[in-house]
């Protein structure tokens, strides 16, 4: 009932239930989603790089950077913005990682079952906005003050994962426009990663959309509402399973996606779709 309550609430939040944030978890029903003003968004046409690991190189050709928040030092993005790229941060929002520095500063009862396939990673209670609006708006703050252009939100879909929270598809959604709130009144673009299932109601008020390995697993098309609004869908192909990167790039193409095949670590290694024949 509560995901067809999700389906039928307007764009970025209008009307939005006070149902989708349950009141024992202490949180409160976001606003309707800021709008990011004269801020920056990602174009249509722009390109993105990706890198999560190995030594930097910053002479890829990419309108856009997307680079790890606590790993990456704000000279790094002055010098990527003097060449006139423009930089996102990763951090994830729906899990816990033991590595990162701020690691203590989650309270046990918003950390879950281990994030399988992840060592270190841990699911969150995203329901707890309250508890974890403290420490992932810290995190915003330091993407803004480092001089970041936006953000990369990862692990917003969970819903359908073994957290060991009952999470709901409307909590999910909840906390998708908490977040695009909070990005914005730091005047930071922000991305719906992967999420397929909140395209339709998000695409209206986040600014662009990631998406993993869905020419592989055959949901690309879901997207289609922000292609629609002429914002850009960046898709990741992994190397360890995609074997026909010629056939994805032609339903990227098909579809308006900006395509491109990467490692699964994330290093700097990265091939894109080429233009259609005659392109």
């Amino acid at each position: 009932m509560m995901a067809a309550v999700v389906l039928a609430l307007a764009a970025c939040g209008q009307d939005t239930p006070t149902a989708q944030v349950p009141a024992t978890t202490g949180g409160t029903t976001p606003p309707a989603a800021v709008d990011a003003g004269a801020g920056w968004k990602p174009a249509a046409e722009d390109t993105l790089q990706v890198q999560f690991s190995g030594e930097f190189d910053a002479e890829v050709e990419a309108d856009i950077y997307d680079l790890d928040l606590f790993d990456t030092e704000a000279a790094t993005i002055a010098a990527l913005h003097e060449q006139g790229k423009r930089v996102v941060c990763y951090i994830s929002v729906g899990s816990w990682e033991d590595w990162r520095p701020d690691a203590e500063d989650f309270p046990e009862e918003v950390i879950g079952k281990k994030y399988e396939g992840w060592p270190g990673e841990r699911w969150l209670d995203i329901r707890r906005i309250d508890l974890l609006a403290p420490i992932l708006g810290a995190r915003l703050d330091l993407c803004a003050a480092k001089g970041f252009d936006g953000v990369e939100p990862d692990n917003v879909q969970v819903h359908d994962n073994d957290t060991g929270f009952p999470i709901t598809a409307a909590d999910q959604h909840a906390f998708a426009l908490w977040l695009v709130n909070e990005a914005h009144a730091r005047g930071l673009a922000i991305g719906l990663k992967n999420a397929p299932d909140m395209a339709a109601a998000l695409a209206p008020c986040y600014d662009y959309a990631l998406v993993e390995d869905c020419a592989v697993y055959g949901w690309c098309g879901e997207m289609a509402p922000f292609i629609a609004l002429g914002k850009p869908v960046f898709a990741i192909e992994y190397t360890d399973e995609q074997r026909d990167f010629e056939g994805a790039c032609a339903t990227a193409r098909a579809l308006g996606l900006t395509m491109m095949l990467k490692h699964r670590d994330l290093d700097a290694w990265r091939e894109v779709c080429p233009p259609a024949a005659g392109g």
